[in-house]
């Protein structure tokens, strides 16, 4: 029977071809074992770099927040000095005028005084001789007594508004240095959070510069799993998803997600939690949406089936929308 040794030399033809897939489905079982703590590491260096950026961002943010708010500030409190440099000018201006007119009074008092005793101040006696009866006599002494009191009077009067000017002025002139003071401590803490401003935008640009490794390095992990998922087809012959999902599974899924997003988001723990924004689990869902779409407790606490079923939901709904490296 010429046959049998065909058959037999086919069998041992299969043979050879099965123990070459299985030794080649292990030789890349164990460089996508191998490759598993490098695709976490990829993962948690972008994880960090985005988080950097986004503390970055938000500090120069804030800090271009503040010193919009010091710039109006300064603004105001500039206009508050200029309106007092302008009332100290008015009140030095009408000091000024009150100063005069002291002078003039007390110049017309002076000439007063000197034209009475130059032409003789009315005594007493010359009073009451020259009075033609008593009421003429009370009446004259009455009227030289007002002018006496009139012209003493007035040269008070003006000094008294003088001191007043004096003492408004001098209330001014503090409240202008207080407001000049202010402002130059506004503009010394704006110019501080100009400079914080500046460092921190600094910081973020060289972060976004970092980050735009971030799609490279995400590119590199999906052609790097695409990769792996086509030896795995022309190896075992299998559909691409069952491939996919011999990919996740060899990278701790399978997940309900494409496997690159989990690696690249948590590594693929599960029980893994971001303290900054609250997401957890495998899939870092945040805790809002982990509750909308009927989550029990805390995400990087639920089961393993919980968090598939939950994130492939989200996924049905949103696609990658709703994972930052998904890209």
């Amino acid at each position: 029977m010429r046959w049998k040794p065909a058959v037999a030399l086919l069998a041992v033809a299969l043979l050879a071809v099965s123990s070459a897939r299985a030794a080649e489905i292990g030789a890349l079982r164990d460089k996508v074992g191998g490759a598993r703590e490098e695709v976490a590491s990829l993962g948690a260096e972008i994880r960090a770099t985005q988080e950097q950026l986004a503390s970055a961002e938000s500090e120069a943010a804030a800090a271009a927040a503040r010193e919009r708010r010091l710039t109006e500030l300064l603004a105001h409190g500039r206009e508050r000095a200029a309106d007092l440099a302008a009332e100290v000018e008015r009140s030095e201006r009408r000091l000024e005028a009150e100063r005069r007119r002291l002078r003039r009074a007390r110049r017309a008092l002076a000439d007063r005084l000197v034209a009475i005793y130059e032409s003789g101040s009315p005594s007493t006696a010359g009073v009451i001789l020259g009075a033609g009866n008593f009421d003429e006599l009370a009446t004259r002494t009455e009227y030289l007594q007002r002018i006496e009191d009139s012209d003493t009077e007035l040269a008070a009067r003006v000094e008294q508004v003088r001191n007043q000017v004096s003492h408004e002025l001098e209330l001014i002139a503090a409240l202008k240095a207080r407001v000049d003071a202010y402002n130059e401590r506004l503009a010394a803490a704006r110019s501080e959070i100009a400079a914080v401003r500046s460092r921190a935008e600094e910081t973020a640009a060289r972060l976004d510069s970092l980050s735009a490794s971030r799609s490279a390095s995400l590119a590199k992990l999906k052609s790097r799993i695409g990769d792996w998922v086509g030896e795995i087809e022309a190896a075992e012959a299998a559909s691409h998803a069952a491939a996919e999902e011999t990919v996740g599974r060899w990278l701790g899924g399978p997940y309900s997600i494409p496997t690159y997003i989990v690696i690249c988001e948590s590594g693929g723990n599960y029980s893994a939690l971001n303290p900054s924004s609250g997401a957890g689990g495998a899939y870092q869902i945040l805790p809002s949406t982990w509750d909308l779409y009927g989550g029990k407790g805390a995400p990087h606490e639920a089961p393993k089936a919980e968090q598939d079923r939950i994130a492939a939901e989200i996924w049905a709904d949103s696609g990658g929308s709703a994972w930052v490296c998904a890209g």
